[in-house]
Protein backbone atom coordinates (compact mmCIF):
# COMPACT_ATOMS: atom_id res chain seq x y z
CA UNK A 1 0.00 0.00 0.00
CA UNK A 2 1.25 3.23 -1.08
CA UNK A 3 1.94 5.94 1.60
CA UNK A 4 -0.35 9.21 2.10
CA UNK A 5 1.94 11.43 3.36
CA UNK A 6 5.47 11.84 2.94
CA UNK A 7 7.92 13.23 6.08
CA UNK A 8 9.71 16.28 5.49
CA UNK A 9 11.00 17.60 8.19
CA UNK A 10 7.72 18.78 10.36
CA UNK A 11 6.04 18.75 7.33
CA UNK A 12 3.83 16.27 5.97
CA UNK A 13 4.19 16.25 2.14
CA UNK A 14 0.88 14.61 0.03
CA UNK A 15 1.43 11.66 -1.84
CA UNK A 16 -0.16 13.23 -4.75
CA UNK A 17 2.83 15.85 -4.80
CA UNK A 18 5.63 13.21 -4.79
CA UNK A 19 6.23 12.04 -8.50
CA UNK A 20 9.01 9.81 -7.95
CA UNK A 21 10.81 7.43 -5.13
CA UNK A 22 13.15 5.14 -4.90
CA UNK A 23 13.84 2.85 -1.72
CA UNK A 24 15.88 5.80 0.03
CA UNK A 25 14.68 9.17 -1.42
CA UNK A 26 11.47 10.92 -3.10
CA UNK A 27 11.17 13.80 -5.05
CA UNK A 28 8.61 16.58 -4.89
CA UNK A 29 6.96 19.65 -6.48
CA UNK A 30 7.53 22.27 -4.37
CA UNK A 31 4.89 24.37 -2.52
CA UNK A 32 6.32 28.06 -3.36
CA UNK A 33 8.46 27.44 -6.56
CA UNK A 34 11.12 30.05 -7.24
CA UNK A 35 11.09 29.43 -10.75
CA UNK A 36 9.25 26.98 -13.07
CA UNK A 37 9.74 23.82 -12.67
CA UNK A 38 11.55 23.84 -8.90
CA UNK A 39 11.13 20.96 -7.27
CA UNK A 40 12.76 19.13 -4.46
CA UNK A 41 14.40 15.71 -3.93
CA UNK A 42 14.66 14.56 -0.17
CA UNK A 43 16.06 11.26 1.64
CA UNK A 44 13.14 9.15 2.92
CA UNK A 45 14.87 8.73 6.31
CA UNK A 46 14.82 11.90 8.37
CA UNK A 47 18.35 13.26 9.00
CA UNK A 48 19.19 16.99 9.31
CA UNK A 49 22.13 17.19 8.05
CA UNK A 50 24.54 15.95 4.71
CA UNK A 51 27.14 14.50 7.22
CA UNK A 52 24.25 12.09 8.90
CA UNK A 53 23.26 10.54 5.18
CA UNK A 54 25.09 6.83 4.89
CA UNK A 55 26.86 6.88 2.14
CA UNK A 56 23.90 4.72 -0.20
CA UNK A 57 21.58 7.62 0.82
CA UNK A 58 23.80 9.98 -0.55
CA UNK A 59 24.82 8.59 -3.76
CA UNK A 60 20.84 7.74 -4.38
CA UNK A 61 19.88 11.24 -3.65
CA UNK A 62 22.58 12.69 -5.99
CA UNK A 63 22.04 10.23 -8.81
CA UNK A 64 18.35 11.17 -8.71
CA UNK A 65 18.88 15.33 -8.62
CA UNK A 66 21.39 14.43 -11.67
CA UNK A 67 18.73 12.61 -13.73
CA UNK A 68 15.43 14.39 -12.63
CA UNK A 69 17.94 17.94 -13.14
CA UNK A 70 18.45 16.86 -16.70
CA UNK A 71 14.45 15.75 -17.73
CA UNK A 72 13.19 19.26 -15.78
CA UNK A 73 15.74 20.92 -18.20
CA UNK A 74 14.33 19.80 -21.34
CA UNK A 75 10.84 19.14 -20.25
CA UNK A 76 11.00 23.29 -19.50
CA UNK A 77 13.43 24.30 -22.13
CA UNK A 78 15.40 25.81 -19.81
CA UNK A 79 19.27 26.50 -20.35
CA UNK A 80 20.83 25.48 -16.75
CA UNK A 81 20.58 24.19 -13.45
CA UNK A 82 21.35 24.59 -10.09
CA UNK A 83 21.21 22.40 -7.10
CA UNK A 84 21.82 23.70 -3.66
CA UNK A 85 21.28 22.28 -0.31
CA UNK A 86 21.21 24.58 3.02
CA UNK A 87 23.27 22.07 5.15
CA UNK A 88 22.27 23.48 8.52
CA UNK A 89 20.93 26.51 10.20
CA UNK A 90 23.52 28.86 9.56
CA UNK A 91 23.46 27.85 6.25
CA UNK A 92 19.86 28.89 5.94
CA UNK A 93 18.26 25.28 6.45
CA UNK A 94 14.77 25.96 7.42
CA UNK A 95 13.55 22.41 7.18
CA UNK A 96 14.99 19.74 9.26
CA UNK A 97 15.37 17.48 6.38
CA UNK A 98 17.78 16.90 3.93
CA UNK A 99 16.56 18.04 0.40
CA UNK A 100 18.49 18.83 -2.50
CA UNK A 101 16.62 21.69 -4.59
CA UNK A 102 16.32 21.42 -8.19
CA UNK A 103 15.74 24.56 -10.24
CA UNK A 104 16.01 24.93 -14.06
CA UNK A 105 16.96 28.28 -15.28
CA UNK A 106 15.80 30.21 -18.66
CA UNK A 107 17.64 33.26 -19.50
CA UNK A 108 15.69 36.13 -18.00
CA UNK A 109 14.40 34.69 -14.62
CA UNK A 110 16.10 36.86 -11.98
CA UNK A 111 17.99 40.19 -13.00
CA UNK A 112 20.90 39.48 -11.09
CA UNK A 113 21.01 34.96 -10.77
CA UNK A 114 22.42 34.88 -7.32
CA UNK A 115 18.95 36.74 -5.80
CA UNK A 116 17.86 33.17 -6.28
CA UNK A 117 19.25 32.64 -2.82
CA UNK A 118 17.64 34.58 -0.83
CA UNK A 119 14.54 33.99 -2.79
CA UNK A 120 14.98 29.96 -1.70
CA UNK A 121 15.63 30.69 1.80
CA UNK A 122 12.59 33.45 2.08
CA UNK A 123 10.61 30.73 0.63
CA UNK A 124 11.62 28.05 3.35
CA UNK A 125 11.67 29.95 6.00
CA UNK A 126 8.00 31.23 5.39
CA UNK A 127 7.20 27.44 4.76
CA UNK A 128 8.52 26.75 8.59
CA UNK A 129 6.50 29.29 9.71
CA UNK A 130 3.19 27.15 9.80
CA UNK A 131 2.88 27.80 5.97
CA UNK A 132 1.44 31.43 6.06
CA UNK A 133 0.24 32.62 2.85
CA UNK A 134 2.23 36.35 2.17
CA UNK A 135 0.76 39.05 -0.58
CA UNK A 136 3.35 38.45 -2.91
CA UNK A 137 3.04 34.17 -3.27
CA UNK A 138 0.45 32.40 -2.95
CA UNK A 139 0.13 28.64 -1.92
CA UNK A 140 -0.38 26.20 -4.27
CA UNK A 141 -3.02 23.96 -3.94
CA UNK A 142 -2.56 20.25 -3.80
CA UNK A 143 -4.81 20.03 -6.66
CA UNK A 144 -1.69 22.22 -8.69
CA UNK A 145 0.71 20.72 -7.31
CA UNK A 146 -0.56 16.94 -7.94
CA UNK A 147 -1.04 17.84 -11.98
CA UNK A 148 2.35 19.11 -12.07
CA UNK A 149 3.33 16.24 -10.32
CA UNK A 150 1.62 14.19 -12.72
CA UNK A 151 3.17 16.01 -15.87
CA UNK A 152 6.83 15.11 -14.26
CA UNK A 153 5.97 11.55 -13.66
CA UNK A 154 5.28 11.19 -17.48
CA UNK A 155 9.19 11.18 -18.11
CA UNK A 156 10.73 10.18 -15.06
CA UNK A 157 13.14 7.73 -15.21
Amino acid sequence: MAVEYYDFGPHKIHHSSVFYTSNLSFAFVNLRPAVTGHVLVCSKREVKRVADLTDDETIDLWRIAKKLGRQLESYHKASSLSFGIQDGPQAGQTVPHVHIHILPWKSGDYENNDDIYDDMNEKEKELNRALKVDVERKDRSIEEMALEADEYRKFVF
